[in-house]
């Protein structure tokens, strides 16, 4: 039979220990606790995505200049690369001819033409020998003159090649490092989305009662809002494009069909129109004549913030359709809902 004996109870030390440890724990997780973050209120999260978006949106329209700027450094590089090509193409060639020049003229005129004289049978055939060696001489030295000015227009190609080469790895680096500012500041916006409930997400990325009722564009319980003011020609068109696409979601670098940036509605708006824009607000800034607020008719451009980055199209009782920004659809909003200021509009 087995030895069965009672273990020994836990000496006074070691409970001393075990109590003491166990205390430590139960207070370590009370600190943690108590010093745990937050979690941020609405409003708060809503003024910091509000933020960050506006951040990114400045930087948006400099990423849209940097890809514009290198969309025309590219077609210009692949141009003065043709040139590069058709260049050389025709330098081979006049070489090739210069080289049967030369050899035509070795063999013509190897031996001096005073002895071709005495030793020719017939003065009458040597001089015309002499006359075809001249044309010959005459047409090697078109032929070099006309292959020297070509190399010239060579290097200066490939000069120019280089440079433009040159110039579009700064503008691709610039492009690059925009586009990574702009992803993490929407990231950041994104985190703090995250830290919210669906319904508070929801309530953050609400649009004004009069945009969300705009947005519904095509739903079955509500028509499609059109423009039914008293813009006519061109202006007409384009604020008739811009209420067509109401709801459709804000895309950044975005023109369209189905998604837009601010200055990508504004300026598909203007093409739908038959007026071409410049790609940025900036530079739309610029692409017409200026217009007090006073005066401000159905169709005109409004601009916002000190820097520009923000353009929206003007449909009349001090409103506007614009793409507002990442979460967001295009809508119909007040132009003083804005946060930053109103600085003036365009009349394209």
């Amino acid at each position: 039979m087995g030895n069965h004996r009672k273990p020994n109870p836990p000496s006074r030390a070691r409970l001393a220990v075990v109590t003491t440890a166990m205390a430590g724990t139960a207070v370590l997780a009370s600190a943690t606790s108590s010093h745990a973050e937050p979690k941020p209120s609405v409003d708060a999260v809503k003024t910091q995505v509000e933020a960050l978006n506006e951040q990114a949106e400045a930087s948006i329209e400099k990423y849209n200049g940097f890809k514009e700027k290198q969309q025309k450094l590219q077609t210009e590089a692949n141009q003065i690369q043709e040139r590069v090509a058709s260049g050389q193409e025709k330098i081979n060639g006049l070489r090739t001819e210069l080289g049967g020049v030369a050899a035509e003229q070795y063999r013509n005129g190897g031996i001096d033409p005073t002895v071709q004289l005495m030793l020719s049978s017939s003065p009458e055939s040597y001089l015309t020998q002499a006359s075809m060696q001249g044309q010959v001489a005459s047409s090697q030295a078109d032929l070099l003159k006309q292959l020297q000015s070509e190399q010239r227009g060579l290097d200066q190609d490939r000069a120019e090649a280089t440079a433009t080469l040159a110039e579009l790895d700064r503008s691709n680096a610039a492009l690059a490092a925009e586009k990574k500012g702009i992803q993490d500041k929407l990231s950041q916006a994104q985190a703090l989305l995250n830290k919210l409930s669906a319904e508070e997400r929801a309530r953050v990325n609400a649009q004004d009662a009069a945009a969300t009722r705009a947005s519904r564009a095509g739903s079955r319980n509500e028509p499609a809002p059109t423009y039914q003011g008293p813009a006519t020609g061109r202006a007409a068109d384009a604020v008739k494009f811009a209420y067509a696409q109401l709801g459709k979601p804000y895309v950044w670098g975005a023109t369209g069909p189905g998604s837009f940036d601010c200055s990508g509605l504004t300026g598909a708006a203007w093409k739908a129109a038959g007026v071409s824009l410049p790609r940025i607000s900036q530079d739309q800034w610029n692409a017409g004549k200026r217009v007090s607020r006073a005066d401000l008719q159905p169709g005109d451009l409004v601009f916002f913030y000190s820097d520009l980055h923000h353009v929206g199209l003007y449909i009349g009782d001090g409103k506007m359709i614009h793409a507002p920004r990442t979460g967001k659809n295009v809508e119909i909003l007040p132009i003083d809902s804005m946060d930053g200021p109103f600085m003036g509009g365009v009349r394209p």
